[in-house]
């Protein structure tokens, strides 16, 4: 059930499976019919923003939901949230380079993805890495879908997800433990120190290992030709130790002051040659100083620092066909960023509350590539150097009228972005005669403007409609890294991209009863210039032959028709629209039965391109229809059992190619509370074993993607 935050006007802690289950710390009591609305405040609004007046279609994901969730990470919980398109393969057998969220079909790298109110999209890639959030570390999720541009600036045309890790509560430890099918398993142990009033602390570390599943092309096209010597499963491990400490130096002030170290190595590449490593240092600190009772200052200050190694290999394509390192990627980057935000809460002259922020971040990264022979000799390097400057002012009111209930939010930001890439060169073998490139710097000056109003109608039922516009910048993925080879084509980057620009609005209404809610919303969000690559057929040889050229990369020459059949490039050729609706719905039946179903629907097509994929029809990698349900049952208040079922209709794994038939997926997860401290929890995914494809990450996917196989977890949680 909902009774942390209580059936509001949004959405609230519930989607499929929202009913509140038993928790890890204590019994959770029958549902309560006549609860109210709690106090729940988004603080992913940057303002402090009560749910029940969000102008745009707002999820919270309690702990209670994400402990109740059949599934293990929480990539594979959101992306059974609607408006969330996520494959069913958890982030940990993607490649690193791969793990991201689309939201609403805006595609993959525009929605930001924050822990506890810092940025943590890749700063080289613009994905995400998910495994910096283990399910463990996590309190809650606040996701909030549209444009938060005016907030935000970059990432924010999807939305925003704010991760709300556990914070000290006594001086006590935690350990929990899981093991499931394919030899996956996780440790997860932490310690609260609660030295005096004045300061909080929190030590936290896990680890996570599995032996994965066959994630690569097993079912067609090519199979089983797909299938090479040396290939295995996608093995990883993860690795995380967080210190988070909490000062109160005034009784007007509060600061925080966080550490973190993580690694995560796989081999998504699918061979145990070929492994990726990545290794993150960072480091948080901020405060919030409160000036008078009704006037605060927040100052926050992060850095991260990355270092990815990233090795591709294949086959000889003659006996004995061993495979080989045929590329190695060293890609080190970090980012470094600050903001300042003002907040009064002014209640006078129809003005409720005003914000004024001011943030400035620079990544700054590098790529090596070295293209090697089957030899491993080095054919060919190139590399790239640069960086990216984001500066944004941003403001915004609340209004909340008296004569009508009427709350009305107007936002405002300017960005300032700049691109630089002083060093790119290509190189012959072992890196002799590098042919260097003069790249103009890149810079645009963007507004985000932003309006959302809410009408209460009763008490119980509101309207809501918001407008805005947002934008993205180009990673630096795109900008600075050439890759490929014979066997799999070539990537290549554009460092001439600019930022894409999206206008969007939404419309949607609330309601709720005595024992649920039922909340509808629907969206038209529309990009110009959107960055996408696209692959060069041979109707186009002389534009390849001349990128291939530039690119130095060892083997992209024509082929003996006179032209290129997989050769890919960036571009800011093509725009994208993509609409839709988001429902979702919530039933207490009566106190040991509960109802959940979501359901949404999303129409994205190009409505221009200068390139060759087709306008008008729906993009690879975002089904139109998804739904999903669920049922929870409480026999006692120590137990549940929830049942789910994830629905996904026919799809395209490019556009307009390689179709993805429907398929439903059923899971099942059971928790028993033992005593106070003491919990354990029984989960399966894929409760029946289907055997099925799952749309893919890009549009551009060539090869299917299989679904996550049955796996069943147990595990238990102990705290003393």
């Amino acid at each position: 059930m909902c009774k942390i935050l209580g059936f509001s006007r949004h959405t609230v802690a519930c989607y499929f499976i929202s009913h509140t289950v038993v928790s890890w710390a204590q019994i959770a009591p029958p549902p309560n019919y006549d609860q109210k609305l709690n106090d729940m405040v988004v603080n992913a609004t940057r303002s402090g923003t009560p749910l029940d007046e969000m102008s745009l279609n707002t999820t919270i994901l309690t702990k209670d939901v994400l402990e109740s969730s059949p599934d293990q990470t929480i990539d594979q919980v959101l992306k059974n949230v609607p408006g969330v398109f996520l494959n069913d393969v958890p982030y940990y057998q993607k490649d690193p380079t791969g793990q991201s969220i689309n939201v609403r079909g805006l595609g993959y790298g525009r929605t930001l993805v924050l822990i506890d109110g810092l940025p943590a999209n890749d700063a080289f890639y613009g994905t995400v890495q998910w495994n910096l959030v283990p399910m463990s570390s996590i309190e809650s999720v606040e996701f909030v879908r549209g444009g938060v541009s005016s907030l935000y600036g970059n990432y924010g045309m999807g939305g925003v997800i704010n991760i709300n890790t556990k914070t000290p509560k006594n001086s006590s430890q935690d350990v929990s433990a899981s093991i499931g099918s394919f030899g996956t398993g996780n440790i997860a142990a932490s310690k609260d120190l609660i030295v005096s009033d004045a300061m909080q602390m929190r030590l936290s570390a896990d680890y996570f290992s599995s032996e994965g599943f066959q994630n690569y092309a097993t079912i067609s096209p090519g199979s089983p030709s797909n299938i090479k010597n040396g290939m295995g499963t996608d093995a990883v491990k993860n690795s995380n130790v967080r210190l988070q400490n909490y000062f109160k130096p005034s009784s007007d002030t509060n600061a925080f002051l966080r550490l973190g170290y993580s690694t995560m190595a796989d081999l998504s590449n699918n061979y145990a040659i070929a492994p990726n490593l990545i290794q993150t240092a960072d480091v948080a600190g901020g405060s919030t100083t409160n000036l008078d009772i009704d006037k605060k200052v927040q100052v926050n200050v992060f850095y991260q620092n990355t270092n990815f190694y990233k090795q591709t290999a294949n086959n000889l394509t003659t006996a004995p066909y061993k495979p080989y390192v045929n590329a190695n990627y060293t890609d080190p980057y970090s980012t470094l960023g600050a903001s300042a935000q003002y907040t009064h809460d002014l209640k006078a002259a129809g003005i409720d509350q005003y914000i004024i922020g001011v943030d400035a971040r620079n990544i700054s990264a590098s790529n090596l590539t070295n293209n090697l022979s089957s030899a491993g000799a080095v054919n060919s390097v190139s590399y790239a150097q640069g960086q990216q400057n984001f500066y944004g002012l941003l403001g915004q009111i609340k209004s909340n009228a008296s004569a009508i209930p009427l709350e009305t939010t107007l936002g405002a930001r300017v960005d300032s972005w700049n691109s630089q890439t002083p060093t790119s060169y290509n190189a012959g073998a072992n890196g002799v005669n590098p042919v260097y490139q003069s790249i103009p710097n890149q810079s645009k000056t963007q507004l985000s403007p932003s309006l959302g109003l809410v009408y209460k109608v009763n008490r119980d039922w509101n309207l809501r409609s918001a407008a805005y516009q947002a934008f993205h910048a180009p990673s630096m993925n795109n900008t600075l890294r050439s890759y490929g080879n014979n066997v799999s084509g070539y990537s290549l980057a554009n460092p001439n991209l600019t930022p894409e620009t999206m206008t969007g609005y939404e419309v949607g209404t609330d309601y709720r009863w005595k024992s649920g809610f039922a909340q509808l919303t629907a969206f038209n969000n529309y990009i110009q210039n959107a960055i996408t690559s696209y692959k060069i057929t041979s109707a186009n040889w002389a534009l390849a032959n001349s990128l291939c050229t530039s690119s130095g990369i060892s083997g992209c020459v024509q082929n003996a028709g006179g032209g290129y059949t997989n050769v890919s490039y960036y571009t800011n050729q093509q725009n994208l629209l993509s609409r839709g609706i988001e429902l979702q719905y919530h039933q207490d039946v009566n106190a040991h039965w509960a109802l959940d179903g979501g359901y949404s629907y999303t129409n994205t097509i190009l409505t221009w391109s200068a390139t060759t994929d087709p306008i008008n029809t729906q993009v690879g990698g975002v089904p139109k229809n998804m739904a999903n349900a669920g049922v929870s049952y409480f026999p006692i208040p120590e137990a549940s059992l929830t049942t789910t079922v994830r629905y996904v209709g026919n799809s395209w794994m490019a556009t307009g190619s390689l179709p993805v038939p429907a398929y439903a997926v059923l899971g099942l997860k059971a928790n028993y509370q033992v005593t106070p401290q003491a919990s354990v929890f029984a989960s399966v995914v894929n409760l029946f074993n289907r055997q099925y494809v799952t749309f893919n990450i890009a549009s551009q996917a060539s090869s299917y993607q299989a679904g996550m196989p049955q796996a069943i977890t147990v595990g238990a949680r102990v705290i003393f």
